[in-house]
């Protein structure tokens, strides 16, 4: 197993992409560390890991919070003493326009989650990644790099400025032997809209890719594995892309 004696935290990791992830580093030997608000999502991420292997470190708390910023880190070397990854995967979505303004309901909460707490968590955290040679991987999207609606400013702003953070951190910690990297999906089958308080029309976003498919969360958890496991042990600053072919069309 790939993570046999390792520790993996992972943040937003109460549903889709973050508990597909948990599920399948706990698969490869790793002592996971789930965060969350959700604590009946969490509950059940925890029995299904704990089917798999080790009984993951539940943590419920805000990454926004600062104190529970730092309770998240703080807890997680208090139970196993180290840090080897980090997954910076809790986000939202929230609409918004320009032209009318409404686009400064959301900004500031958006910002606050997809990029600050990422930040904040990794800065927290980078010194026992030092101490372990590990890394760091944030869950972008390729929204972050193209525009695909007219309401997605806040969004399409904190994952594009997300990715720079990860070439930036990749570059200061590379002296230290930690790798930093982003991946970005496309339209994958996961609950943030309805989290979010936001319409779904999979069927629109699902068209609008070149193969005509959306991806599980399973299918963002092997390349998240992939990208944090030693097989990349050469690969920092970079950006994956798994958007079905999205950005093509």
């Amino acid at each position: 197993m790939k993570f046999q004696n390792k520790v993996v935290l992972i943040t937003g990791a109460s549903s889709g992409i973050g508990a597909a992830a948990a599920k399948l580093f706990t698969q490869e030997g790793a002592s996971v560390v789930i965060v969350g608000r959700n604590q009946e999502k969490l509950a059940k991420v925890e029995t299904e890991c704990a089917a798999l292997g080790n009984r993951p470190l539940v943590i419920r708390a805000d990454v926004v919070n600062d104190e529970e910023a730092k309770k998240i880190i703080k807890t997680t070397i208090d139970k196993y003493g180290k840090l080897d990854v980090l997954v910076n995967n809790a986000g939202i979505a929230r609409y918004g326009f320009v032209v009318d303004g409404s686009v400064m309901k959301s900004f500031d909460e958006v910002m606050n989650v997809n990029l600050r707490a990422a930040v904040h968590i990794t800065s927290l955290a980078s010194p026992h990644l030092v101490k372990t040679k590990g890394n760091v991987v944030n869950i972008s999207s390729v929204l972050g790099s193209c525009v695909k609606g007219k309401a997605h400013v806040a969004y399409c702003v904190s994952k594009a400025a997300l990715d720079q953070f990860t070439r930036a951190a990749a570059v200061e910690l590379a002296a230290h032997g930690v790798r930093v990297n982003c991946i970005s999906p496309g339209p994958v089958n996961t609950d943030i809209q309805l989290n979010s308080g936001l319409e779904t029309n999979w069927e629109r976003a699902i068209a609008a890719t070149a193969l005509n498919r959306m991806s599980e969360p399973e299918e963002v958890a092997e390349l998240i594995v992939f990208v944090a496991s030693d097989s990349a042990k050469g690969i920092t600053g970079s950006n994956y892309v798994t958007d079905n072919g999205l950005m093509l069309t």
